[in-house]
């Protein structure tokens, strides 16, 4: 909206706050993702190829929690510097063409549209398990699976078989909804005080700054975020050091040090 300058008011972009993507997606997504796929399957992670498609701070989530479960994890990526990431985080990175007959359990958390389509999953295995923790139902192309289906069977409570045509049947988890939130109970409360933070002092900035900024996407003040993390860490009961007016010194000076 902003480039298409229809933007009528300054808005608040919170995702992009360090207390909120690099704990809420991270931390929040990744437990609540595995949580909700265990509570559709009730399967053993353990020993099973778990496909994370996107690795955003959402898809790193998933992806360290498949692992820390025991699956052997492999990562999709349009991001040439996120997929190095991925490599050196020691998984597997290929195309989406080559790990949709590779997966036995796919999690979408991409944020965009089709990510998983008709093509991939003419070539999953028999009875691979897909699901989405990303945005909306839109990740998995639905409307294309569903006219790939024979016949729609209830498994149980959030898990759907579709008997495709070539006789091989896909999962579906949720409805391809938000599986943290269909088949669990979402982000724990410990790591959402930290995204609700922000929401709650970027109204209050807003409001504060009214009729000085500009209709545009603002991020939150580095100052507001460091705050939220001080106050967490209060919470937690954690202390860290501070710097000496020495060491700032020290920081700032291009007359010492190298």
């Amino acid at each position: 909206m902003e480039n298409d300058r229809v933007l009528t008011f300054p808005a608040m972009a919170v995702n992009d706050s360090q207390t909120k993507h690099f704990f809420d997606n991270r931390y929040g997504t990744g437990q609540s993702t595995l949580d909700g796929v265990i509570r559709a399957t009730n399967i053993l992670i353990a020993g099973k190829n778990v496909v994370v498609v996107g690795y955003g701070w959402c898809g790193k989530g998933c992806a360290m929690r498949a692992r820390g479960l025991g699956a052997n994890v492999i990562v999709t990526e349009i991001d040439s510097v996120k997929a190095i990431e991925a490599v050196m985080d020691g998984f597997r990175v290929m195309p989406m063409k080559e790990a949709a007959s590779l997966g036995d359990i796919f999690i979408t958390v991409t944020g965009n549209r089709h990510v998983i389509n008709t093509e991939h999953f003419k070539l999953m295995k028999d009875f691979a398990i897909v699901c989405n923790s990303g945005h909306f139902d839109l990740e998995l192309d639905m409307a294309g699976l569903n006219k790939m289906t024979k016949s729609h069977k209830k498994i149980r409570t959030f898990l759907d078989q579709h008997l495709l045509e070539s006789g091989k049947s896909v999962l579906v988890l949720g409805e391809g909804r938000l599986v943290n939130l269909a088949a669990a109970e979402g982000h724990p409360a410990s790591v959402m005080d930290m995204s609700f933070a922000n929401q709650a002092l970027a109204v209050e900035y807003l409001i504060k700054n009214q009729g000085e900024l500009e209709n545009k996407v603002h991020v939150l003040p580095k100052e507001v975020d460091q705050n939220i993390a001080k106050l967490k860490l209060a919470s937690m009961g954690v202390k860290i050091d501070e710097l000496t007016p020495a060491m700032v010194e020290y920081m700032n000076s291009w007359q010492v040090g190298t």
